[in-house]
């Protein structure tokens, strides 16, 4: 392919009018060629550095159902007479917190949770408070709710402070609205058990499944998403959405994996599971890493379709992660059999029939029970996360015949595991050729020398076989494993290389999605936030600009400065927009000086004036951090036409797209 796109190059060079420039990018506008497929750019989640309880999902409290292990009361400071009790309204969350008088009016009982690394609120914000309570043998008693600042050298620790009376001796759902009159990114909530009087109680309380929502989430949902980072992914105009991870898929053991079933249904009862990284990283340690599931399959799917990507669930294939498990560890694999891996299949055809099923079924009616009678329209899962050899062959081919049988329409998703090149590689993708898999999930980490020497990679993949999704991809600098200008300026070519090939890449995800400034684990990552803030990386805005300014099919394109294998150059790739009349050419220049760029589009004449995106990093070690949040940002601009020519000096290290129309 280089060869025919230099032999193109050289032959246009002799009707190109004479001026210096570096290079020439040659565009056949009138050849709109391969489809560039809607999911082509989109998101990878996985609950890693607290993307989810802490981070997406908006719930404040920490451990709000007692059911951490091995201590209920991890995220709460008791004081007073606490106990823990199991016998609680909500079977898979039985444990429940009982609150009993001291016996003297000035001693008190109560809880403080400390939430996420602290409780971010916003000044003139209204926030949900609820719990679930009752008076199991005394009179009625009262719940003092307070948002407290534990460290304040004010008189008073508490900044809002609302009452609720348990009357009942049943269970039942308590709420209140707590409007915070200040900024604050660590505060506390606090529980006091009283009288009516206001005094100490001296009798009993239980408090179950205590919650503290902001009312603004995202499109409103009560169990919902924190705004600001929903309204980042929706920015991002993703075209697939990749969830639940992820090694969260496969889990230390198979009990440990993320079941999907435990994540549906009323949020109270979902029941707690213990996060594969909360072990992982001995040198970055959270003994208190839990999911509590509210953020579950239901409202992965009912976010995909508001931020208006395509859903893509990964299923476990009945094994748990090899890297932390013998090939012999029986905990570990489920036998590769039909009858030994059932549970597995049916995970598979139940999530289709909650995602697609008529509500006359069983998990339709679940979730239309849930708020959602239409079908999500599910078209793509996955089956398995990074695995290899026979292990995963053996139980894929089982699953995916099952899946196949049931439901032809699905494309699968298949994977080459943990390397992106090599023997394990080949085999991995020899065995889903055989399979015959839809699309087979690439994984790369990689330095920027990989990038560097993979700038064809796809140019000479099978277009007769499984299309490929680049499942989960960052560019990590040797000595800079952050999100600094520099790194993102290889992604952003490597994906030029994606764009050029869309007739075999299908998707792309970088990966990981979130981290929280106070509890992150891996990096670099694309979203980084606190409590109260968002900082989109400027590998953020790569993939921004990729995936906003996508168009509809490739355009032919030759550079005639396209860099050799190892080295730093120009690389471009071109799309049409058939809906906005668009011609798109992507180019990025790697090296460390200016390159002036002659651009042509064959087959136009005239153009309009060429609107510009510029993303410079030109500061190699520059980022985006919650002090500075605006460092690194796409710029936008125009530029004036010669005919069909755009002339233009792309500074070093920086990512443009033209955008012209005729």
């Amino acid at each position: 392919m280089r060869i025919r796109n230099l032999l193109l190059v050289a032959s246009l060079l002799l009707a190109l009018p004479t001026f210096a420039q570096d290079n020439v990018i040659t565009v056949q506008a009138d050849l709109p060629g391969a489809a560039v497929q809607p999911t082509m750019y989109g998101i990878f989640f996985e609950d890693i550095n607290f993307a989810a309880d802490g981070g997406l999902y908006a719930e404040l409290i920490k451990n709000r159902s007692f059911e951490f292990t091995p201590d209920p009361l991890t995220g709460w400071q008791a004081f007073g007479k606490v106990s823990i009790k199991d016998d609680g309204p909500f079977e898979n969350n039985p444990h429940y917190a009982r609150l009993e008088s001291m016996g003297h009016p000035e001693w008190w009982t109560g809880l403080v949770n400390e939430g996420f690394f602290g409780i971010g609120l916003k000044k003139d914000h209204e926030y949900r408070f609820s719990l679930y309570a009752r008076v199991p043998f005394d009179s009625a008693q009262t719940l003092r709710v307070q948002l407290i600042d534990p460290y304040t050298k004010e008189e008073k620790q508490e900044f809002v402070s609302k009452d609720i009376k348990v009357k009942s001796k049943d269970w039942k759902k308590y709420t209140i609205t707590l409007k915070s009159p200040r900024t604050i990114d660590k505060a506390q909530l606090r529980i006091f058990l009283c009288e009516y009087n206001g005094k100490s109680g001296k009798g009993t309380c239980d408090v179950e499944h205590v919650s503290l929502f902001p009312t603004d989430t995202w499109n409103g949902h009560e169990n919902g998403m924190r705004k600001d980072l929903a309204q980042a992914l929706y920015d991002m105009h993703p075209g697939v959405f990749r969830f639940p991870g992820g090694c969260i898929v496969e889990g230390v053991t198979l009990d440990n994996r993320y079941s999907w079933k435990n994540s549906v249904g009323p949020v109270e009862n979902r029941p707690i599971n213990k996060n594969r990284w909360e072990s992982t990283f001995t040198y970055r340690y959270y003994p208190d890493y839990f999911q509590s599931y509210g953020l579950g399959f239901f409202e992965f799917f009912q976010l995909s379709e508001e931020i208006g990507s395509e859903p893509l669930p990964i299923l476990n294939v009945g094994m748990a992660c090899q890297y932390q498990n013998k090939k012999t560890d029986k905990k570990a694999y489920a036998p590769a059999t039909e009858e030994g891996l059932k549970e597995f299949i049916d995970d598979c055809l139940d999530l289709i029939e909650f995602a697609n099923g008529d509500t006359s079924t069983k998990w339709g009616k679940l979730r239309a029970d849930m708020g959602h009678p239409k079908p999500f329209n599910m078209k793509f899962l996955g089956i398995g996360n990074e695995q290899w050899d026979s292990l995963y062959f053996e139980r894929l081919d089982i699953i995916s015949k099952a899946v196949r049988k049931a439901h032809p329409e699905i494309k699968l998703v298949g994977t080459s595991g943990p390397d992106a090149e090599g023997k394990q590689f080949d085999h991995g993708w020899m065995a889903m050729k055989e399979l015959q898999v839809d699309l087979v999930d690439e994984h790369f980490y990689r330095p920027v020398s990989w990038f560097k020497r993979e700038w064809e990679r796809y140019d000479e993949y099978d277009r007769k076989g499984p299309k490929v999704f680049a499942g989960e991809y960052a560019c990590h600098d040797k000595g800079k494993k952050y999100n600094h200008a520099g790194a993102s300026i290889y992604e952003a070519a490597f994906m030029t290389g994606l764009e050029r090939n869309a007739d075999v890449v299908s998707m792309a995800t970088y990966a990981p999605l979130f981290a929280h400034v106070d509890g992150w684990q891996w990096r670099p990552d694309a979203i980084w936030f606190d409590n109260l803030h968002v900082v989109k990386t400027a590998s953020y805005y790569v993939q921004q600009m990729f995936a906003r300014n996508k168009g509809t099919n490739v355009l032919p394109i030759a550079n005639s400065e396209f860099p050799d294998k190892g080295e730093d150059g120009v690389l471009a790739s071109a799309v049409y927009d058939k809906e906005t009349g668009e011609y798109i050419v992507k180019v990025v220049n790697t090296c460390d000086s200016t390159r002036e760029v002659s651009i042509r589009l064959e087959g136009l004449k005239n153009l309009s004036r060429v609107n510009t995106i510029t993303l410079d990093c030109s500061d190699y070690n520059a980022e985006n951090t919650i002090e500075d949040p605006n460092v690194v940002v796409p710029d936008e601009s125009s530029v004036a036409a010669d005919g069909n020519i755009i002339n233009a000096a792309i500074r070093a290290k920086n990512f443009v797209v033209f955008k012209a129309r005729k």
